[in-house]
C-alpha cells in the first residue's frame, strides 16, 4: 500500500513561477496527484483487496485455475492503485510507490500464465510480492516526516511481510487449502487498508500536517 506523504494540493494547476504555462506532462502528473493521494482512492486499494479475499473464502471449491486469476487480477488492479498513489508523494520517494506498483503488476501477469498455475508456484509469487512491498510500506512509515497514523501505516506493512512469511514458510498441498490462507489473509490486509483509508481522511479533513513543498 502507498500512502501520500501530505494532503493533495489545491484544485487547479498552479502556473510556474515565470508566469509560464505547465507542460502536457506536467499537468497529467497533478491529475494524479490529486487523485492519488485522495482518501477514496486509498479506499479504493482496500476494497480491490477484500473482495477478491471475500470471494476466495466464500468460493470454498475454487480450482487452482480459478484462484490463480483471482489473485492475478488483484495483483494487477493494486498495481495500478499503487501506480497512481505513487506520484501524491514528493519526487525523492515516488520511486518506491512505483517500485511497489511495478512489482504487483508483475507478479500478477505470472499469476495469470497458465504454464505457472502451481500450488508452489502461486504460493512464492505472492508470498514474495507481500514481503517485499510489505517492507516498503514499512520504509514509509518510518521514514516519512510528519505522516498521520504513522503506526497505522507501519502496522499495515508488517502485516503484509507477515502474511508473505506465511504463505512461503505454509506451502499449501491442495488449492482448496490455499485458497482459505491466501482469501484470509486477503480480507486482513484489505481491513487494516480500510482503517488507513479512513485515519487519511480524518487527517485530511483536519489538515494537521504540512503540505509538501
Amino acid at each position: 500500500m502507498t500512502v501520500p506523504r501530505g494532503p493533495t494540493p489545491e484544485p487547479g494547476p498552479e502556473p510556474a513561477a515565470d508566469g509560464t504555462v505547465r507542460a502536457p506532462e506536467q499537468d497529467t502528473e497533478w491529475l494524479l496527484a490529486q487523485v492519488g493521494g485522495s482518501w477514496t482512492w486509498l479506499l479504493g486499494s482496500a476494497v480491490a483487496a477484500l473482495v477478491p479475499g471475500v470471494i476466495a473464502l466464500a468460493w470454498t471449491d475454487a480450482t487452482l485455475h480459478v484462484l490463480a486469476v483471482i489473485i492475478g487480477l488483484y495483483l494487477l488492479v493494486t498495481g495500478g492503485f499503487r501506480f497512481v498513489a505513487s506520484f501524491a508523494r514528493e519526487r525523492g520517494d515516488r520511486h518506491l510507490g512505483l517500485l511497489a506498483a511495478t512489482l504487483y503488476v508483475l507478479a500478477g501477469v505470472l499469476c495469470l500464465r497458465h504454464p505457472l498455475q502451481t500450488i508452489a508456484a502461486l504460493s512464492l509469487i505472492v508470498g514474495a510480492t507481500w514481503v517485499v512491498t510489505g517492507m516498503l510500506t514499512a520504509w514509509t512509515a518510518l521514514a516519512a516526516e510528519g505522516l498521520p497514523h504513522r503506526g497505522l501505516v507501519l502496522a499495515a506493512g508488517a502485516l503484509g511481510v507477515v502474511a508473505g512469511i506465511v504463505v512461503l514458510a505454509l506451502p499449501s498441498e491442495s488449492a482448496v487449502v490455499l485458497t482459505r490462507l491466501l482469501g484470509l489473509w486477503l480480507v486482513l490486509l484489505g481491513l487494516v487498508e480500510l482503517g488507513v483509508a479512513f485515519a487519511w481522511r480524518s487527517a485530511l479533513r483536519r489538515g494537521s500536517f504540512t503540505r509538501p513543498g
